[in-house]
């Protein structure tokens, strides 16, 4: 099983009403349970680990997990709200204001989470969750404890706007990259992250020496690159699409990624440390593919396996 850490929340998503006015949906989304469910959908095992609410959004969240195929044996449920964000749209490009203070998704606690399962082979983290406390101090110690034995995937996902700390966050980041075998960043992650370095390339080779075997970097209408501890780069093309919204993308491009290292039977502690370029390359384009179909329909809605053809 693949068990994803971290954030699940609402998207209030605008939408006109009736009378013209621009009012807002509630969506399910959160960049981790976003990965989550796009696993679930592609037909991966996968499971999320998680502080949800026992309101009715977290209800709401809840079915979409137990209807994507998601296992929710790891989900802890708190007696507090739902983590709120919402989302302002501009030539289909997604920003966020996030409402997180005291909600059951920033609030989950060490103690809180049990060991992980003997069945979990992978484990990916990311997401607003690694930004503020307690949650992202528990996210890192569930990789702290469970991470030596099993393949760690982490998308930290940035948002300047929400970090409240950015000295803490960036030791927390660099602790857990040290800890990873595959990190996926934005190219705009990549530059917040090492703003002092000249080019991508250099930016994703320092990145690579702080542990990681495997970096991706994507790049919007641009694609994503790939660069190995080997010293080898490559580059997949981004999927043609008519893009609605960006809602999601990147968590289906990671749901993509993980799915297609897991069926090349490389998603593994040693095996994901020696991947190929040939494999890696295949699991990026396969995240593009499945990303296309994400950004052609509104908000964070990966697509089932079958729709793939």
């Amino acid at each position: 099983m693949i068990l994803c850490c971290g954030e699940a929340l609402i998207d209030m998503i605008p939408e006109a009403t009736v009378g013209g006015a621009e009012g807002f949906v509630p969506h399910v989304g959160g960049a981790v349970f976003n990965t989550a469910v796009g696993l679930g959908r592609l037909g991966a095992d996968v499971g999320l680990l998680s502080g949800i609410s026992e309101d009715r959004f977290g209800a709401q969240l809840i079915a979409r997990l137990e209807q994507s195929k998601v296992a929710t044996g790891a989900v802890v449920r708190l007696d507090r709200p739902t983590t709120m964000a919402f989302v302002h749209l501009e030539d289909g490009h997604a920003t966020y204001d996030f409402y997180d203070e005291n909600t059951a998704g920033r609030m989950i606690a060490t103690e809180d989470v049990a060991p992980v399962s003997d069945d979990v082979h992978a484990l990916f983290f990311g997401g607003i969750s690694l930004a503020v406390e307690p949650c992202a101090d528990t996210y890192a110690d569930v990789l702290e404890r469970e991470g030596q034995s099993r393949a760690v995937m982490i998308d930290p996902n940035i948002r300047p706007g929400f970090i409240r700390d950015e000295a803490t966050y960036r030791a927390r980041l660099a602790k857990m990259f040290a800890k990873a075998d595959v990190v996926k960043v934005s190219d705009e992650d990549l530059t917040w992250l090492m703003p002092e370095l000249a080019d991508m390339e250099a930016r994703a080779a320092q990145l690579l020496m702080q542990g990681p075997a495997f970096v991706i970097v994507t790049c919007g209408g641009d694609g994503a690159r790939g660069y190995l501890a080997s010293g080898e780069a490559f580059s997949v093309a981004a999927e043609k699409a008519n893009v609605v919204d960006t809602v999601g993308a990147g968590d289906t491009f990671n749901s993509g990624v993980l799915a297609k290292l897991s069926e090349l039977g490389v998603l593994s502690k040693d095996r994901v440390r020696a991947v190929t370029a040939t494999e890696a390359q295949a699991a990026m384009a396969f995240g593009a593919k499945v990303a296309a179909v994400t950004v052609a329909r509104a908000g964070a809605n990966p697509p089932w396996a079958e729709e793939l053809g």
